[in-house]
């Protein structure tokens, strides 16, 4: 019996395999580094590496120390997800930390943490002396579902080649690295882009840095308690502020409100972050820089750490200073006040510009024979095919994969409207281009965000 039901299972596992989607992430191609929009700073301590795959899009973020530091943990939310939380709360005295990585895809993007402690080993940094081993921790953010057309993730490729990219004082802004397709503000039905940001101060030998992806469900919040970002429904005010959106709750996370609706991938939002400080702390005092500093970031993402958020914040101390910022004062509150400040200046980077929509050229009359070049399936993923049809001067979308690709959908066909020759849109709240730049190739929202389908 025990031989039959393991074969039972067996072959259970087998049919589960060959119906799943299969991914060959071998032939992608890292980037590293990328964006000219940086945070450049003086502390040669801290050395940054950010990696991406493009056909994503998603990537990794790396924060390398070049001495081992101390580090704690704050855990917010009701979905966190991380490696190595449980030895940063021992508490022992001894610099351990390596690095901290954070990473997009998920839970699958993990791998990346354990990658960058393999690499440490690998260039004869650390070695298996027990004394010696390498020490990376790291949290990840949910970047799959609706937000994009395939399942690609940060591995371990990825982030070896970011690691080893790490540069000091250079730290890549808005949607790069773990930030390259966070978004923020699903509870309202905003879906704004989002990213990383960063932010540093130093006040005499003081020096403060902070870095975090966000990746919320709740909107970013300037310092005048406006919304940051967001796609906002037709009816809502120009100049939407967060304590609109909150007075109006739950009104307001549905459609109808004088201010918006809510997307699929609301339940999977995280804002990881880490504040690191050259100020020698002790244990307790690092513990609680992590619990003000993450408490305060209540201020800029409204609301912070509800159930379906994953917040996780990482404190470090280089302890390069050995005095205090002011010993004749209370040095350790104005190190948190400071630290806090200089966190909401890091998320208010995180911000990238949105995509604007294309209007349709209504006065634009496509040939038949033209559109019907275009026509054909754009595989785009195992999950997420389109196809294209042509009625006369009128050109179709429809989703015929697993998933449905945006606003296309799998129930029905979409009409495309035109926009150029070889450029149409769907209008709605949530920007959608579609581009067909040359024969068999269909191009989703092209730019920053795009995502590429193959005609079969």
């Amino acid at each position: 019996m025990q031989a039959a039901g393991a074969l039972v299972a067996c072959l259970a596992t087998a049919e589960l395999a060959a119906s799943s989607p299969k991914y060959d992430q071998s032939a992608l191609t890292p980037l590293v580094n990328q964006g000219d929009k940086v945070l450049q700073f003086d502390w040669p301590t801290l050395q940054i590496g950010t990696g991406e795959y493009a056909e994503g899009p998603t990537g990794v973020t790396v924060i390398r120390f070049t001495k081992r530091v101390h580090g704690a943990i704050d855990v917010r939310g009701g979905g966190p997800g991380t490696v190595n939380s449980d030895y940063l709360r021992l508490g022992w005295d001894t610099p351990e930390l390596d690095a901290v990585v954070f990473s997009g895809g998920s839970w699958y993007g993990l791998e990346g943490t354990t990658a960058v402690a393999t690499a440490l080993k690998d260039d004869g940094i650390r070695d298996g002396i027990w004394t010696n081993l390498s020490l990376a921790v790291g949290a990840i953010i949910y970047d799959f579902g609706e937000r994009r057309l395939n399942e690609i993730y940060p591995d371990k490729r990825l982030a070896q080649a970011a690691y080893r990219a790490a540069r000091a004082g250079v730290f890549p802004l808005g949607a790069r690295g773990a930030g390259r397709l966070a978004k923020t503000g699903s509870l309202f039905g905003c879906n704004a882009f989002s990213g990383q940001g960063g932010a540093f101060r130093q006040i005499g030998e003081l020096k403060i840095a902070a870095f975090v992806v966000v990746n919320a469900l709740g909107v970013v919040t300037d310092r005048e308690g406006k919304v940051a970002a967001c796609f906002p429904d037709t009816n809502w005010p120009k100049d939407l502020r967060t304590r609109d959106l909150l007075a109006g709750y739950p009104a307001s996370r549905k459609p109808g409100w004088s201010a918006e609706p809510l997307g699929e991938d609301k339940k999977r939002n995280t804002t990881i972050s880490l504040i690191v400080t050259n100020q020698k702390l002790p244990r307790a005092q690092l513990e609680r820089l992590a619990t003000q500093v993450h408490s305060s970031m209540g201020r800029a993402l409204q609301p912070f750490a509800t159930e379906f958020d994953g917040d996780v914040l990482y404190a470090v101390s280089t302890a390069q200073l050995e005095r205090n910022v002011d010993e004749s004062e209370t040095p350790n509150i104005d190190l948190d006040v400071i630290a806090s400040e200089v966190m909401w200046d890091a998320i208010l980077s995180s911000v990238p510009a949105q995509p604007q929509a294309l209007a349709p050229n209504p006065d634009l009359v496509l040939k038949a024979q033209d559109l019907k070049r275009l026509a054909g399936d754009y595989v785009f993923s195992p999950i997420v095919t389109v196809r294209v049809t042509a009625e006369g001067n009128k050109l179709f979308a429809q989703a015929t994969g697993e998933r449905k690709a945006f606003a296309i959908a799998r129930e029905n066909r979409t009409e495309l409207l035109p926009v150029s020759a070889n450029r149409f849109t769907v209008p709605g709240r949530y920007p959608l281009t579609l581009s067909f730049p040359k024969a068999g190739v269909l191009v989703v929202n092209p730019g920053h965000w795009e995502q590429t389908g193959q005609r079969k």
